[in-house]
């Protein structure tokens, strides 16, 4: 008996180690995805804030500027392309709603991002766009992949519509979680008009064309990233816009058309930080916590199999042997 629970030990203890390698490298990257039908939404706040008013022409100081920025899952559009793709694709549709502190709008821009659901890596496929405009990413936006490295990464912008490092600057702890910080400065850079201003009556892409007024943007921006599920827990950006030159300015050089410093409104900081602690434990249960958990009980099934087969094996001692007894077998020629 000893024997026999000792094999069934040993099958089961290569069936946890065989088991571990498959959970990390082959079951993770095909149950880690983001879903395909992902609805989120974000308001960040810039207090106090600068911010030009259109209809003179001048910047002033307000309370405060609201961007609402949606992030809709397109399933359809993800299947679609994912049919020549033939990997699992995620559609974002986002959308960027700037508002001033009167609740009007000051420019909404949409985009499309298409990505790899596992990796985060962009898919180049037709509607990938920024406010319209044709675009083809290079290095994430949004979020960072899964099981984040420490090491700089491509980021995209969508206002100059290309990519540059972001810098990892190492790691910090953000409400009670290890996290890494990521740093990205874009220089004064100039940029296009949003194509939905609070301009009524004006084509803004005719706008720098008909009055040789330029737009200029520059931004610092920075993230606070989960390492384990790749989402960020807060961002910041130090933004700054410019309108300069060309007869929109009555001979001004330039006029700041917004600058604040952006941040995450602290109930959605909150519900963040808790969404991603939530998501984290299934990431570590498949990249950590089982794998690692089936190699111990591997070994410790595997070192009880020895046990047993070794006291299976062990000669017996004569002293702890049976008495004869009267019917016991006599010698011959007793």
């Amino acid at each position: 008996m000893r024997r026999k629970a000792s094999l069934v030990l040993l099958a089961f203890a290569v069936f946890f180690a065989a088991l571990s390698p498959l959970l990390r490298w082959y079951a993770f990257p095909r149950l880690a995805k983001i879903p395909a039908g992902q609805y989120q939404e974000m308001v960040l706040e810039a207090k106090p804030a600068t911010l030009l008013e259109y209809s003179s022409m001048k910047a002033k100081k307000v309370e405060k500027v609201t961007i609402v920025q949606t992030l809709k899952g397109n399933v359809e559009e993800s299947e679609k392309i994912e049919r020549s793709a033939g990997r699992d694709v995620v559609v974002w549709d986002s959308l960027s709603y700037v508002q001033g502190p009167d609740g009007k709008m000051v420019s909404a821009i949409p985009e499309r991002y298409i990505f790899d659901a596992h990796s985060q890596a962009p898919v180049h496929a037709t509607g990938e766009m920024v406010d319209g405009d044709r675009v083809r990413r290079e290095g994430i936006e949004f979020k960072w992949p899964f099981l984040t490295e420490k090491r700089d990464y491509e980021y995209f912008d969508a206002q100059t519509r290309t990519s540059a490092p972001i810098h990892y600057k190492g790691e910090r702890t953000f409400r009670g979680m290890d996290v890494f910080y990521f740093e990205q400065t874009i220089p004064w850079t100039k940029v296009k008009y949003p194509k939905k201003m609070p301009m009524p009556g004006i084509d803004a892409t005719k706008l720098e064309e008909q009055t040789g007024t330029t737009r200029w943007y520059t931004t610092k921006r920075m993230f606070w990233v989960d390492p384990v599920t790749g989402a960020p827990v807060n961002g910041e950006e130090i933004h700054r816009e410019e309108l300069r030159g060309g007869s929109l300015l009555g001979g001004r050089d330039k006029v700041t058309a917004f600058a604040g410093h952006v941040k995450m409104r602290e109930d959605y900081v909150d519900s963040t930080v808790e969404l991603v602690k939530t998501n984290r434990v299934a990431v570590l249960m498949l990249t950590s916590y089982l794998p690692w958990g089936f190699v111990f009980l591997a070994g410790a099934l595997f070192a009880l199999a020895l046990y047993l087969e070794a006291r299976g094996r062990r000669p017996a001692d004569p002293a702890e042997g049976e008495p004869l007894g009267l019917d016991s077998p006599k010698p011959v020629g007793a």
